[in-house]
């Protein structure tokens, strides 16, 4: 069964009870989802219950950072099994508020980086980074966690929010797990719920594309728009494949390099049916 867990619903009932835990010289440590949790979420739990008293695992559909036409609607839910997978990893609190809790009638206050959303993700997405900014800060002052945790699978969101943490001098220490994936190799995602058997092949596409390149630069093959072409062929000979983006790019500012002469970061996200799913690769030079 595991330990009890308290349920939050409110965000004032949850910052006093945060209050109240600092207070008696506790730390926390938070794990922000969306709910309909997998083993990658699992995994960041586990590395978040060691590092603090406190765990705070908050579930939340965010609806700004979905742009129209998305999946806001659709997007799995299952919240008494999300709560009894929080249960067994030992949460100590979930923070369960509604969209109207987080919002209200009148909010007008976003939160907009500069630079980093407009590469990858953000170009097709273009809402997407503003939503995740916003909802990230909104957590941190409501759970003020000494530590937050979030997968290495989103690296673009990572990125975005180790840059707002830095930019806005937030006292939290940002962890990154790594991506957990499948048997097979796919990145665990939510968004998996929406694949069938056929299309769960062709998702396959995306790691092999990324072990494809990472092969080839082991054999000296260093030119950016070569590998990048390279995983698109392989990734387009699979049905029901679209690519939205291919992209090899420095680890920090996630711009487009033209040679992986230093460690790189390649990226890409491709529509399998209707299901968008998204992967990533460190990539070091020999």
């Amino acid at each position: 069964m595991g330990v009890p867990i308290d349920i939050i619903p409110l965000k004032t009932e949850m910052q006093a009870r945060s209050n109240h835990l600092k207070n008696q010289g506790k730390t926390i440590a938070c794990v922000p989802t969306m709910g309909y949790l997998h083993e990658g979420h699992l995994s960041l739990m586990r590395m978040a219950r060691s590092m603090a008293d406190t765990l705070v695992v908050s579930i939340f559909v965010n609806p700004t950072q979905f742009g129209p036409g998305e999946d806001l609607g659709a997007y799995p839910r299952d919240f008494e099994r999300d709560q009894s997978l929080c249960r067994k990893v030992g949460a100590d609190i979930l923070f369960y508020p509604s969209a109207t809790e987080m919002y209200g009638s009148r909010f007008q206050t976003f939160i907009s980086l500069e630079q980093l959303p407009f590469h990858l993700c953000g170009i097709s997405r273009p809402v997407h980074f503003r939503g995740v900014a916003t909802i990230v800060t909104k957590l941190f002052n409501i759970i003020k966690p000494h530590t937050a945790l979030f997968g290495q699978k989103d690296y673009q969101q990572v990125r975005i929010i180790r840059q707002l943490v830095q930019d806005l001098d937030l006292d939290i220490q940002i962890i990154s797990g790594p991506t957990v994936r499948e048997s097979d190799g796919l990145a665990m995602s939510s968004r998996n719920a929406y694949l069938s058997t056929s299309q769960r092949l062709s998702a396959l596409t995306l790691y092999q594309a990324l072990c494809q390149t990472r092969n080839h630069l082991e054999n000296g093959l260093t030119d950016a728009k070569t590998l990048i072409q390279s995983a698109a062929s392989l990734i387009l000979s699979f049905p029901e494949t679209t690519i939205d983006y291919i992209a090899i790019c420095d680890p920090d500012t996630l711009e487009e390099i033209q040679t992986i002469d230093r460690p790189a970061v390649m990226a890409l996200a491709v529509k399998v049916g209707k299901t968008r799913l998204i992967d990533n690769m460190m990539l070091s030079p020999q």
